[in-house]
Protein backbone atom coordinates (compact mmCIF):
# COMPACT_ATOMS: atom_id res chain seq x y z
CA UNK A 1 0.00 0.00 0.00
CA UNK A 2 1.40 3.71 -0.79
CA UNK A 3 1.91 5.90 2.15
CA UNK A 4 2.59 8.85 0.62
CA UNK A 5 0.85 11.89 2.26
CA UNK A 6 0.40 14.96 -0.21
CA UNK A 7 -0.71 18.51 0.87
CA UNK A 8 -1.50 20.74 -1.98
CA UNK A 9 -0.24 24.89 -0.86
CA UNK A 10 -2.41 27.42 -2.82
CA UNK A 11 -1.24 30.69 -1.88
CA UNK A 12 -4.58 33.34 -2.05
CA UNK A 13 -5.28 37.00 -2.71
CA UNK A 14 -8.06 38.16 -3.38
CA UNK A 15 -9.75 35.12 -4.56
CA UNK A 16 -13.46 34.88 -3.65
CA UNK A 17 -14.54 33.97 -7.22
CA UNK A 18 -12.26 31.40 -8.24
CA UNK A 19 -12.03 29.48 -4.60
CA UNK A 20 -14.75 27.07 -5.35
CA UNK A 21 -14.39 25.87 -8.65
CA UNK A 22 -10.25 25.47 -7.39
CA UNK A 23 -11.72 23.62 -4.28
CA UNK A 24 -13.80 21.42 -6.68
CA UNK A 25 -11.09 20.20 -9.22
CA UNK A 26 -8.34 19.73 -6.33
CA UNK A 27 -10.41 17.86 -4.05
CA UNK A 28 -11.29 15.59 -7.33
CA UNK A 29 -7.58 15.35 -8.16
CA UNK A 30 -6.80 14.37 -4.59
CA UNK A 31 -9.55 11.31 -4.76
CA UNK A 32 -8.43 10.50 -8.06
CA UNK A 33 -5.09 9.41 -6.47
CA UNK A 34 -5.84 8.23 -4.05
CA UNK A 35 -8.57 5.18 -5.82
CA UNK A 36 -5.43 4.93 -8.25
CA UNK A 37 -3.20 4.20 -5.09
CA UNK A 38 -0.65 6.73 -5.95
CA UNK A 39 -1.13 8.68 -2.43
CA UNK A 40 -2.76 7.36 0.97
CA UNK A 41 -3.89 10.91 2.25
CA UNK A 42 -4.23 14.56 0.37
CA UNK A 43 -5.04 17.45 1.99
CA UNK A 44 -5.31 21.46 0.01
CA UNK A 45 -3.71 24.01 2.18
CA UNK A 46 -4.80 27.69 1.76
CA UNK A 47 -2.37 30.46 2.71
CA UNK A 48 -4.96 33.72 2.67
CA UNK A 49 -2.44 36.66 2.04
CA UNK A 50 -4.45 39.22 3.92
CA UNK A 51 -7.44 39.19 1.35
CA UNK A 52 -9.37 42.44 1.35
CA UNK A 53 -12.46 40.20 0.06
CA UNK A 54 -14.33 37.62 1.53
CA UNK A 55 -11.26 34.95 0.83
CA UNK A 56 -10.59 33.81 4.21
CA UNK A 57 -14.32 33.13 4.79
CA UNK A 58 -14.89 30.92 1.64
CA UNK A 59 -11.85 28.87 3.02
CA UNK A 60 -13.67 28.73 6.41
CA UNK A 61 -16.64 27.94 5.07
CA UNK A 62 -14.85 25.08 2.80
CA UNK A 63 -12.85 23.78 5.82
CA UNK A 64 -16.25 23.20 7.41
CA UNK A 65 -18.19 21.21 4.77
CA UNK A 66 -14.77 19.53 2.72
CA UNK A 67 -11.76 17.66 5.27
CA UNK A 68 -9.87 18.25 2.50
CA UNK A 69 -9.32 22.04 3.31
CA UNK A 70 -7.33 23.28 5.63
CA UNK A 71 -6.26 27.75 5.56
CA UNK A 72 -3.67 29.48 7.17
CA UNK A 73 -4.01 33.33 7.35
CA UNK A 74 -1.26 36.00 7.85
CA UNK A 75 -1.80 39.10 9.17
CA UNK A 76 -1.71 40.98 6.75
CA UNK A 77 -0.32 41.18 2.99
CA UNK A 78 3.01 40.30 2.31
CA UNK A 79 3.20 39.11 -0.92
CA UNK A 80 2.97 36.03 -3.32
CA UNK A 81 6.58 34.48 -2.41
CA UNK A 82 6.37 35.04 1.27
CA UNK A 83 2.71 33.85 1.33
CA UNK A 84 4.27 31.00 -0.34
CA UNK A 85 7.20 30.20 1.75
CA UNK A 86 4.48 30.40 4.93
CA UNK A 87 2.53 27.23 3.45
CA UNK A 88 5.71 25.37 2.83
CA UNK A 89 6.80 26.37 5.97
CA UNK A 90 4.14 24.40 7.04
CA UNK A 91 4.05 21.88 5.12
CA UNK A 92 8.56 20.80 6.14
CA UNK A 93 6.96 20.56 9.60
CA UNK A 94 3.92 18.62 9.35
CA UNK A 95 3.47 14.84 8.12
CA UNK A 96 3.15 15.26 4.85
CA UNK A 97 6.15 13.18 2.69
CA UNK A 98 5.57 15.95 0.15
CA UNK A 99 4.45 19.25 -1.16
CA UNK A 100 2.92 20.81 -4.60
CA UNK A 101 2.64 24.40 -4.73
CA UNK A 102 0.20 25.73 -7.20
CA UNK A 103 -1.16 29.35 -7.67
CA UNK A 104 -5.26 29.32 -6.93
CA UNK A 105 -6.42 31.00 -10.73
CA UNK A 106 -6.41 27.18 -12.72
CA UNK A 107 -4.15 28.20 -15.14
CA UNK A 108 -1.68 25.81 -14.35
CA UNK A 109 -2.97 22.27 -15.24
CA UNK A 110 -3.92 20.32 -12.05
CA UNK A 111 -3.97 17.16 -14.58
CA UNK A 112 0.06 16.90 -14.17
CA UNK A 113 0.06 16.39 -10.54
CA UNK A 114 -0.32 12.92 -10.62
CA UNK A 115 2.73 12.67 -12.69
CA UNK A 116 4.50 15.01 -10.38
CA UNK A 117 3.81 11.81 -7.52
CA UNK A 118 4.79 9.10 -10.13
CA UNK A 119 8.05 10.83 -10.25
CA UNK A 120 7.92 11.35 -5.85
CA UNK A 121 7.65 7.75 -5.88
CA UNK A 122 10.71 7.17 -7.99
CA UNK A 123 12.91 8.96 -5.30
CA UNK A 124 12.23 12.03 -7.22
CA UNK A 125 12.71 14.86 -4.90
CA UNK A 126 11.50 17.96 -6.88
CA UNK A 127 9.41 17.98 -9.54
CA UNK A 128 9.06 21.06 -11.68
CA UNK A 129 5.87 21.90 -13.48
CA UNK A 130 6.85 23.57 -17.07
CA UNK A 131 4.91 25.04 -19.44
CA UNK A 132 5.18 23.12 -22.99
CA UNK A 133 4.76 26.80 -24.87
CA UNK A 134 3.05 30.82 -24.56
CA UNK A 135 1.65 30.96 -27.46
CA UNK A 136 -1.80 32.91 -25.13
CA UNK A 137 0.59 35.31 -24.32
CA UNK A 138 1.08 38.44 -26.05
CA UNK A 139 4.04 39.13 -28.44
CA UNK A 140 5.17 41.85 -25.90
CA UNK A 141 4.97 38.83 -22.27
CA UNK A 142 6.44 35.83 -24.70
CA UNK A 143 9.41 38.07 -25.47
CA UNK A 144 10.01 40.00 -21.87
CA UNK A 145 10.09 36.21 -20.41
CA UNK A 146 12.21 35.14 -22.93
CA UNK A 147 14.58 37.91 -22.02
CA UNK A 148 14.54 37.46 -18.24
CA UNK A 149 15.74 33.98 -18.39
CA UNK A 150 18.23 35.16 -20.72
CA UNK A 151 19.45 37.73 -18.22
CA UNK A 152 19.13 35.61 -15.21
CA UNK A 153 21.37 32.99 -16.71
CA UNK A 154 23.93 35.40 -17.92
CA UNK A 155 24.10 36.34 -14.07
CA UNK A 156 24.87 32.89 -13.06
CA UNK A 157 21.09 31.87 -12.22
CA UNK A 158 20.16 28.45 -12.59
CA UNK A 159 16.34 28.62 -13.04
CA UNK A 160 14.41 25.89 -15.22
CA UNK A 161 12.90 27.82 -18.09
CA UNK A 162 8.91 28.39 -18.44
CA UNK A 163 8.72 27.78 -14.90
CA UNK A 164 6.96 29.28 -11.96
CA UNK A 165 5.91 28.26 -8.76
CA UNK A 166 4.16 24.94 -10.21
CA UNK A 167 6.38 22.13 -8.37
CA UNK A 168 6.66 18.97 -5.87
CA UNK A 169 8.88 19.19 -3.48
CA UNK A 170 9.47 16.52 -1.04
CA UNK A 171 9.53 16.90 2.31
CA UNK A 172 13.55 16.94 2.99
CA UNK A 173 14.31 19.57 0.33
CA UNK A 174 11.41 21.69 2.11
CA UNK A 175 13.06 21.30 4.93
CA UNK A 176 16.20 22.46 3.47
CA UNK A 177 14.52 25.24 1.73
CA UNK A 178 13.54 26.74 4.99
CA UNK A 179 16.54 26.73 6.44
CA UNK A 180 18.06 28.92 3.88
CA UNK A 181 19.27 32.06 5.13
CA UNK A 182 17.54 33.90 2.26
CA UNK A 183 14.68 36.28 2.81
CA UNK A 184 14.30 37.98 -0.49
CA UNK A 185 12.52 35.38 -2.15
CA UNK A 186 13.00 34.29 -5.08
CA UNK A 187 12.03 30.59 -4.94
CA UNK A 188 12.36 29.81 -8.87
CA UNK A 189 15.85 30.63 -8.13
CA UNK A 190 16.80 29.08 -4.56
CA UNK A 191 14.89 25.75 -5.35
CA UNK A 192 17.26 24.91 -7.81
CA UNK A 193 20.39 25.36 -5.76
CA UNK A 194 18.93 22.51 -3.23
CA UNK A 195 21.12 20.06 -5.19
CA UNK A 196 18.09 17.34 -4.75
CA UNK A 197 17.36 15.03 -7.42
CA UNK A 198 14.62 16.77 -9.86
CA UNK A 199 12.56 16.34 -12.95
CA UNK A 200 10.33 18.05 -15.52
CA UNK A 201 6.55 17.63 -16.51
CA UNK A 202 5.25 19.51 -19.43
CA UNK A 203 1.82 20.95 -19.22
CA UNK A 204 -0.59 23.37 -21.37
CA UNK A 205 -1.00 26.96 -19.74
CA UNK A 206 -4.96 27.87 -19.73
CA UNK A 207 -6.76 31.03 -19.36
CA UNK A 208 -7.31 31.78 -15.40
CA UNK A 209 -10.90 30.60 -14.71
CA UNK A 210 -12.43 33.96 -13.15
CA UNK A 211 -11.52 36.88 -11.22
CA UNK A 212 -7.81 39.16 -12.05
CA UNK A 213 -4.28 38.26 -12.15
CA UNK A 214 -2.74 39.47 -9.12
Amino acid sequence: MNTVKLVIVVPCYNEEEVLKETTRQLSDILALMENEGKIEEGRILYVDDGSKDATWVLIEQLADINPCVMGVKLAHNVGHQQALWAGLEWAAHSKYDAAVSIDADLQDDINVIPKMVDNYNKDIDIVYGVRKERKTDTFFKRHTAQLFYKLMRTMGGDIVYNHADFRLMSRRTLQALVSHPERNLFLRGIVPTLGYSSASVYYDRKERFAGESK
